[in-house]
């Protein structure tokens, strides 16, 4: 990935916002199950480690996911809080968006090249 001239950084910081995103939404649909582990992905940490030579896009993620410590603890055991999650996954919803965004901006750039435009 770090060799991608054509998209740079935004390639990785797609993907990278993408199993963030799933893993939130995990969270989100888990908020009742008793015993649950929140869970989330350092974004930078996880962008950098899938971004540097030899680095994998799995790799990173597994290294950069950590469990969310819940500011007032649940009785049986479940550390989602709702708010924080819902949060948390409009803001990276926000930021894929953009990401995808000026990749399609990009794609476009290069498609009107290529037609001489």
């Amino acid at each position: 990935m770090p060799d991608d001239k054509l998209f740079g950084v935004h390639g990785a910081a797609l993907a990278v916002r993408s199993q963030r995103m799933g893993m939130l939404a995990s969270n989100i649909a888990n908020a009742s199950t008793p015993g649950y582990k929140a869970r989330d992905v350092d974004f930078r940490a996880a962008l950098n480690g899938a971004t540097t030579p030899g680095g994998s896009l799995d790799a990173a993620i597994d290294a950069n996911t950590l469990y969310r410590v819940p500011l007032q603890p649940s009785v049986d055991g479940n550390t989602v809080e709702l708010t924080t999650e819902q949060t948390a996954f409009a803001e990276n919803a926000v930021a894929y968006q953009t990401t995808l965004s000026f990749l399609n901006g990009r794609i476009n750039q290069i498609t009107r090249a290529l037609k001489g435009e």
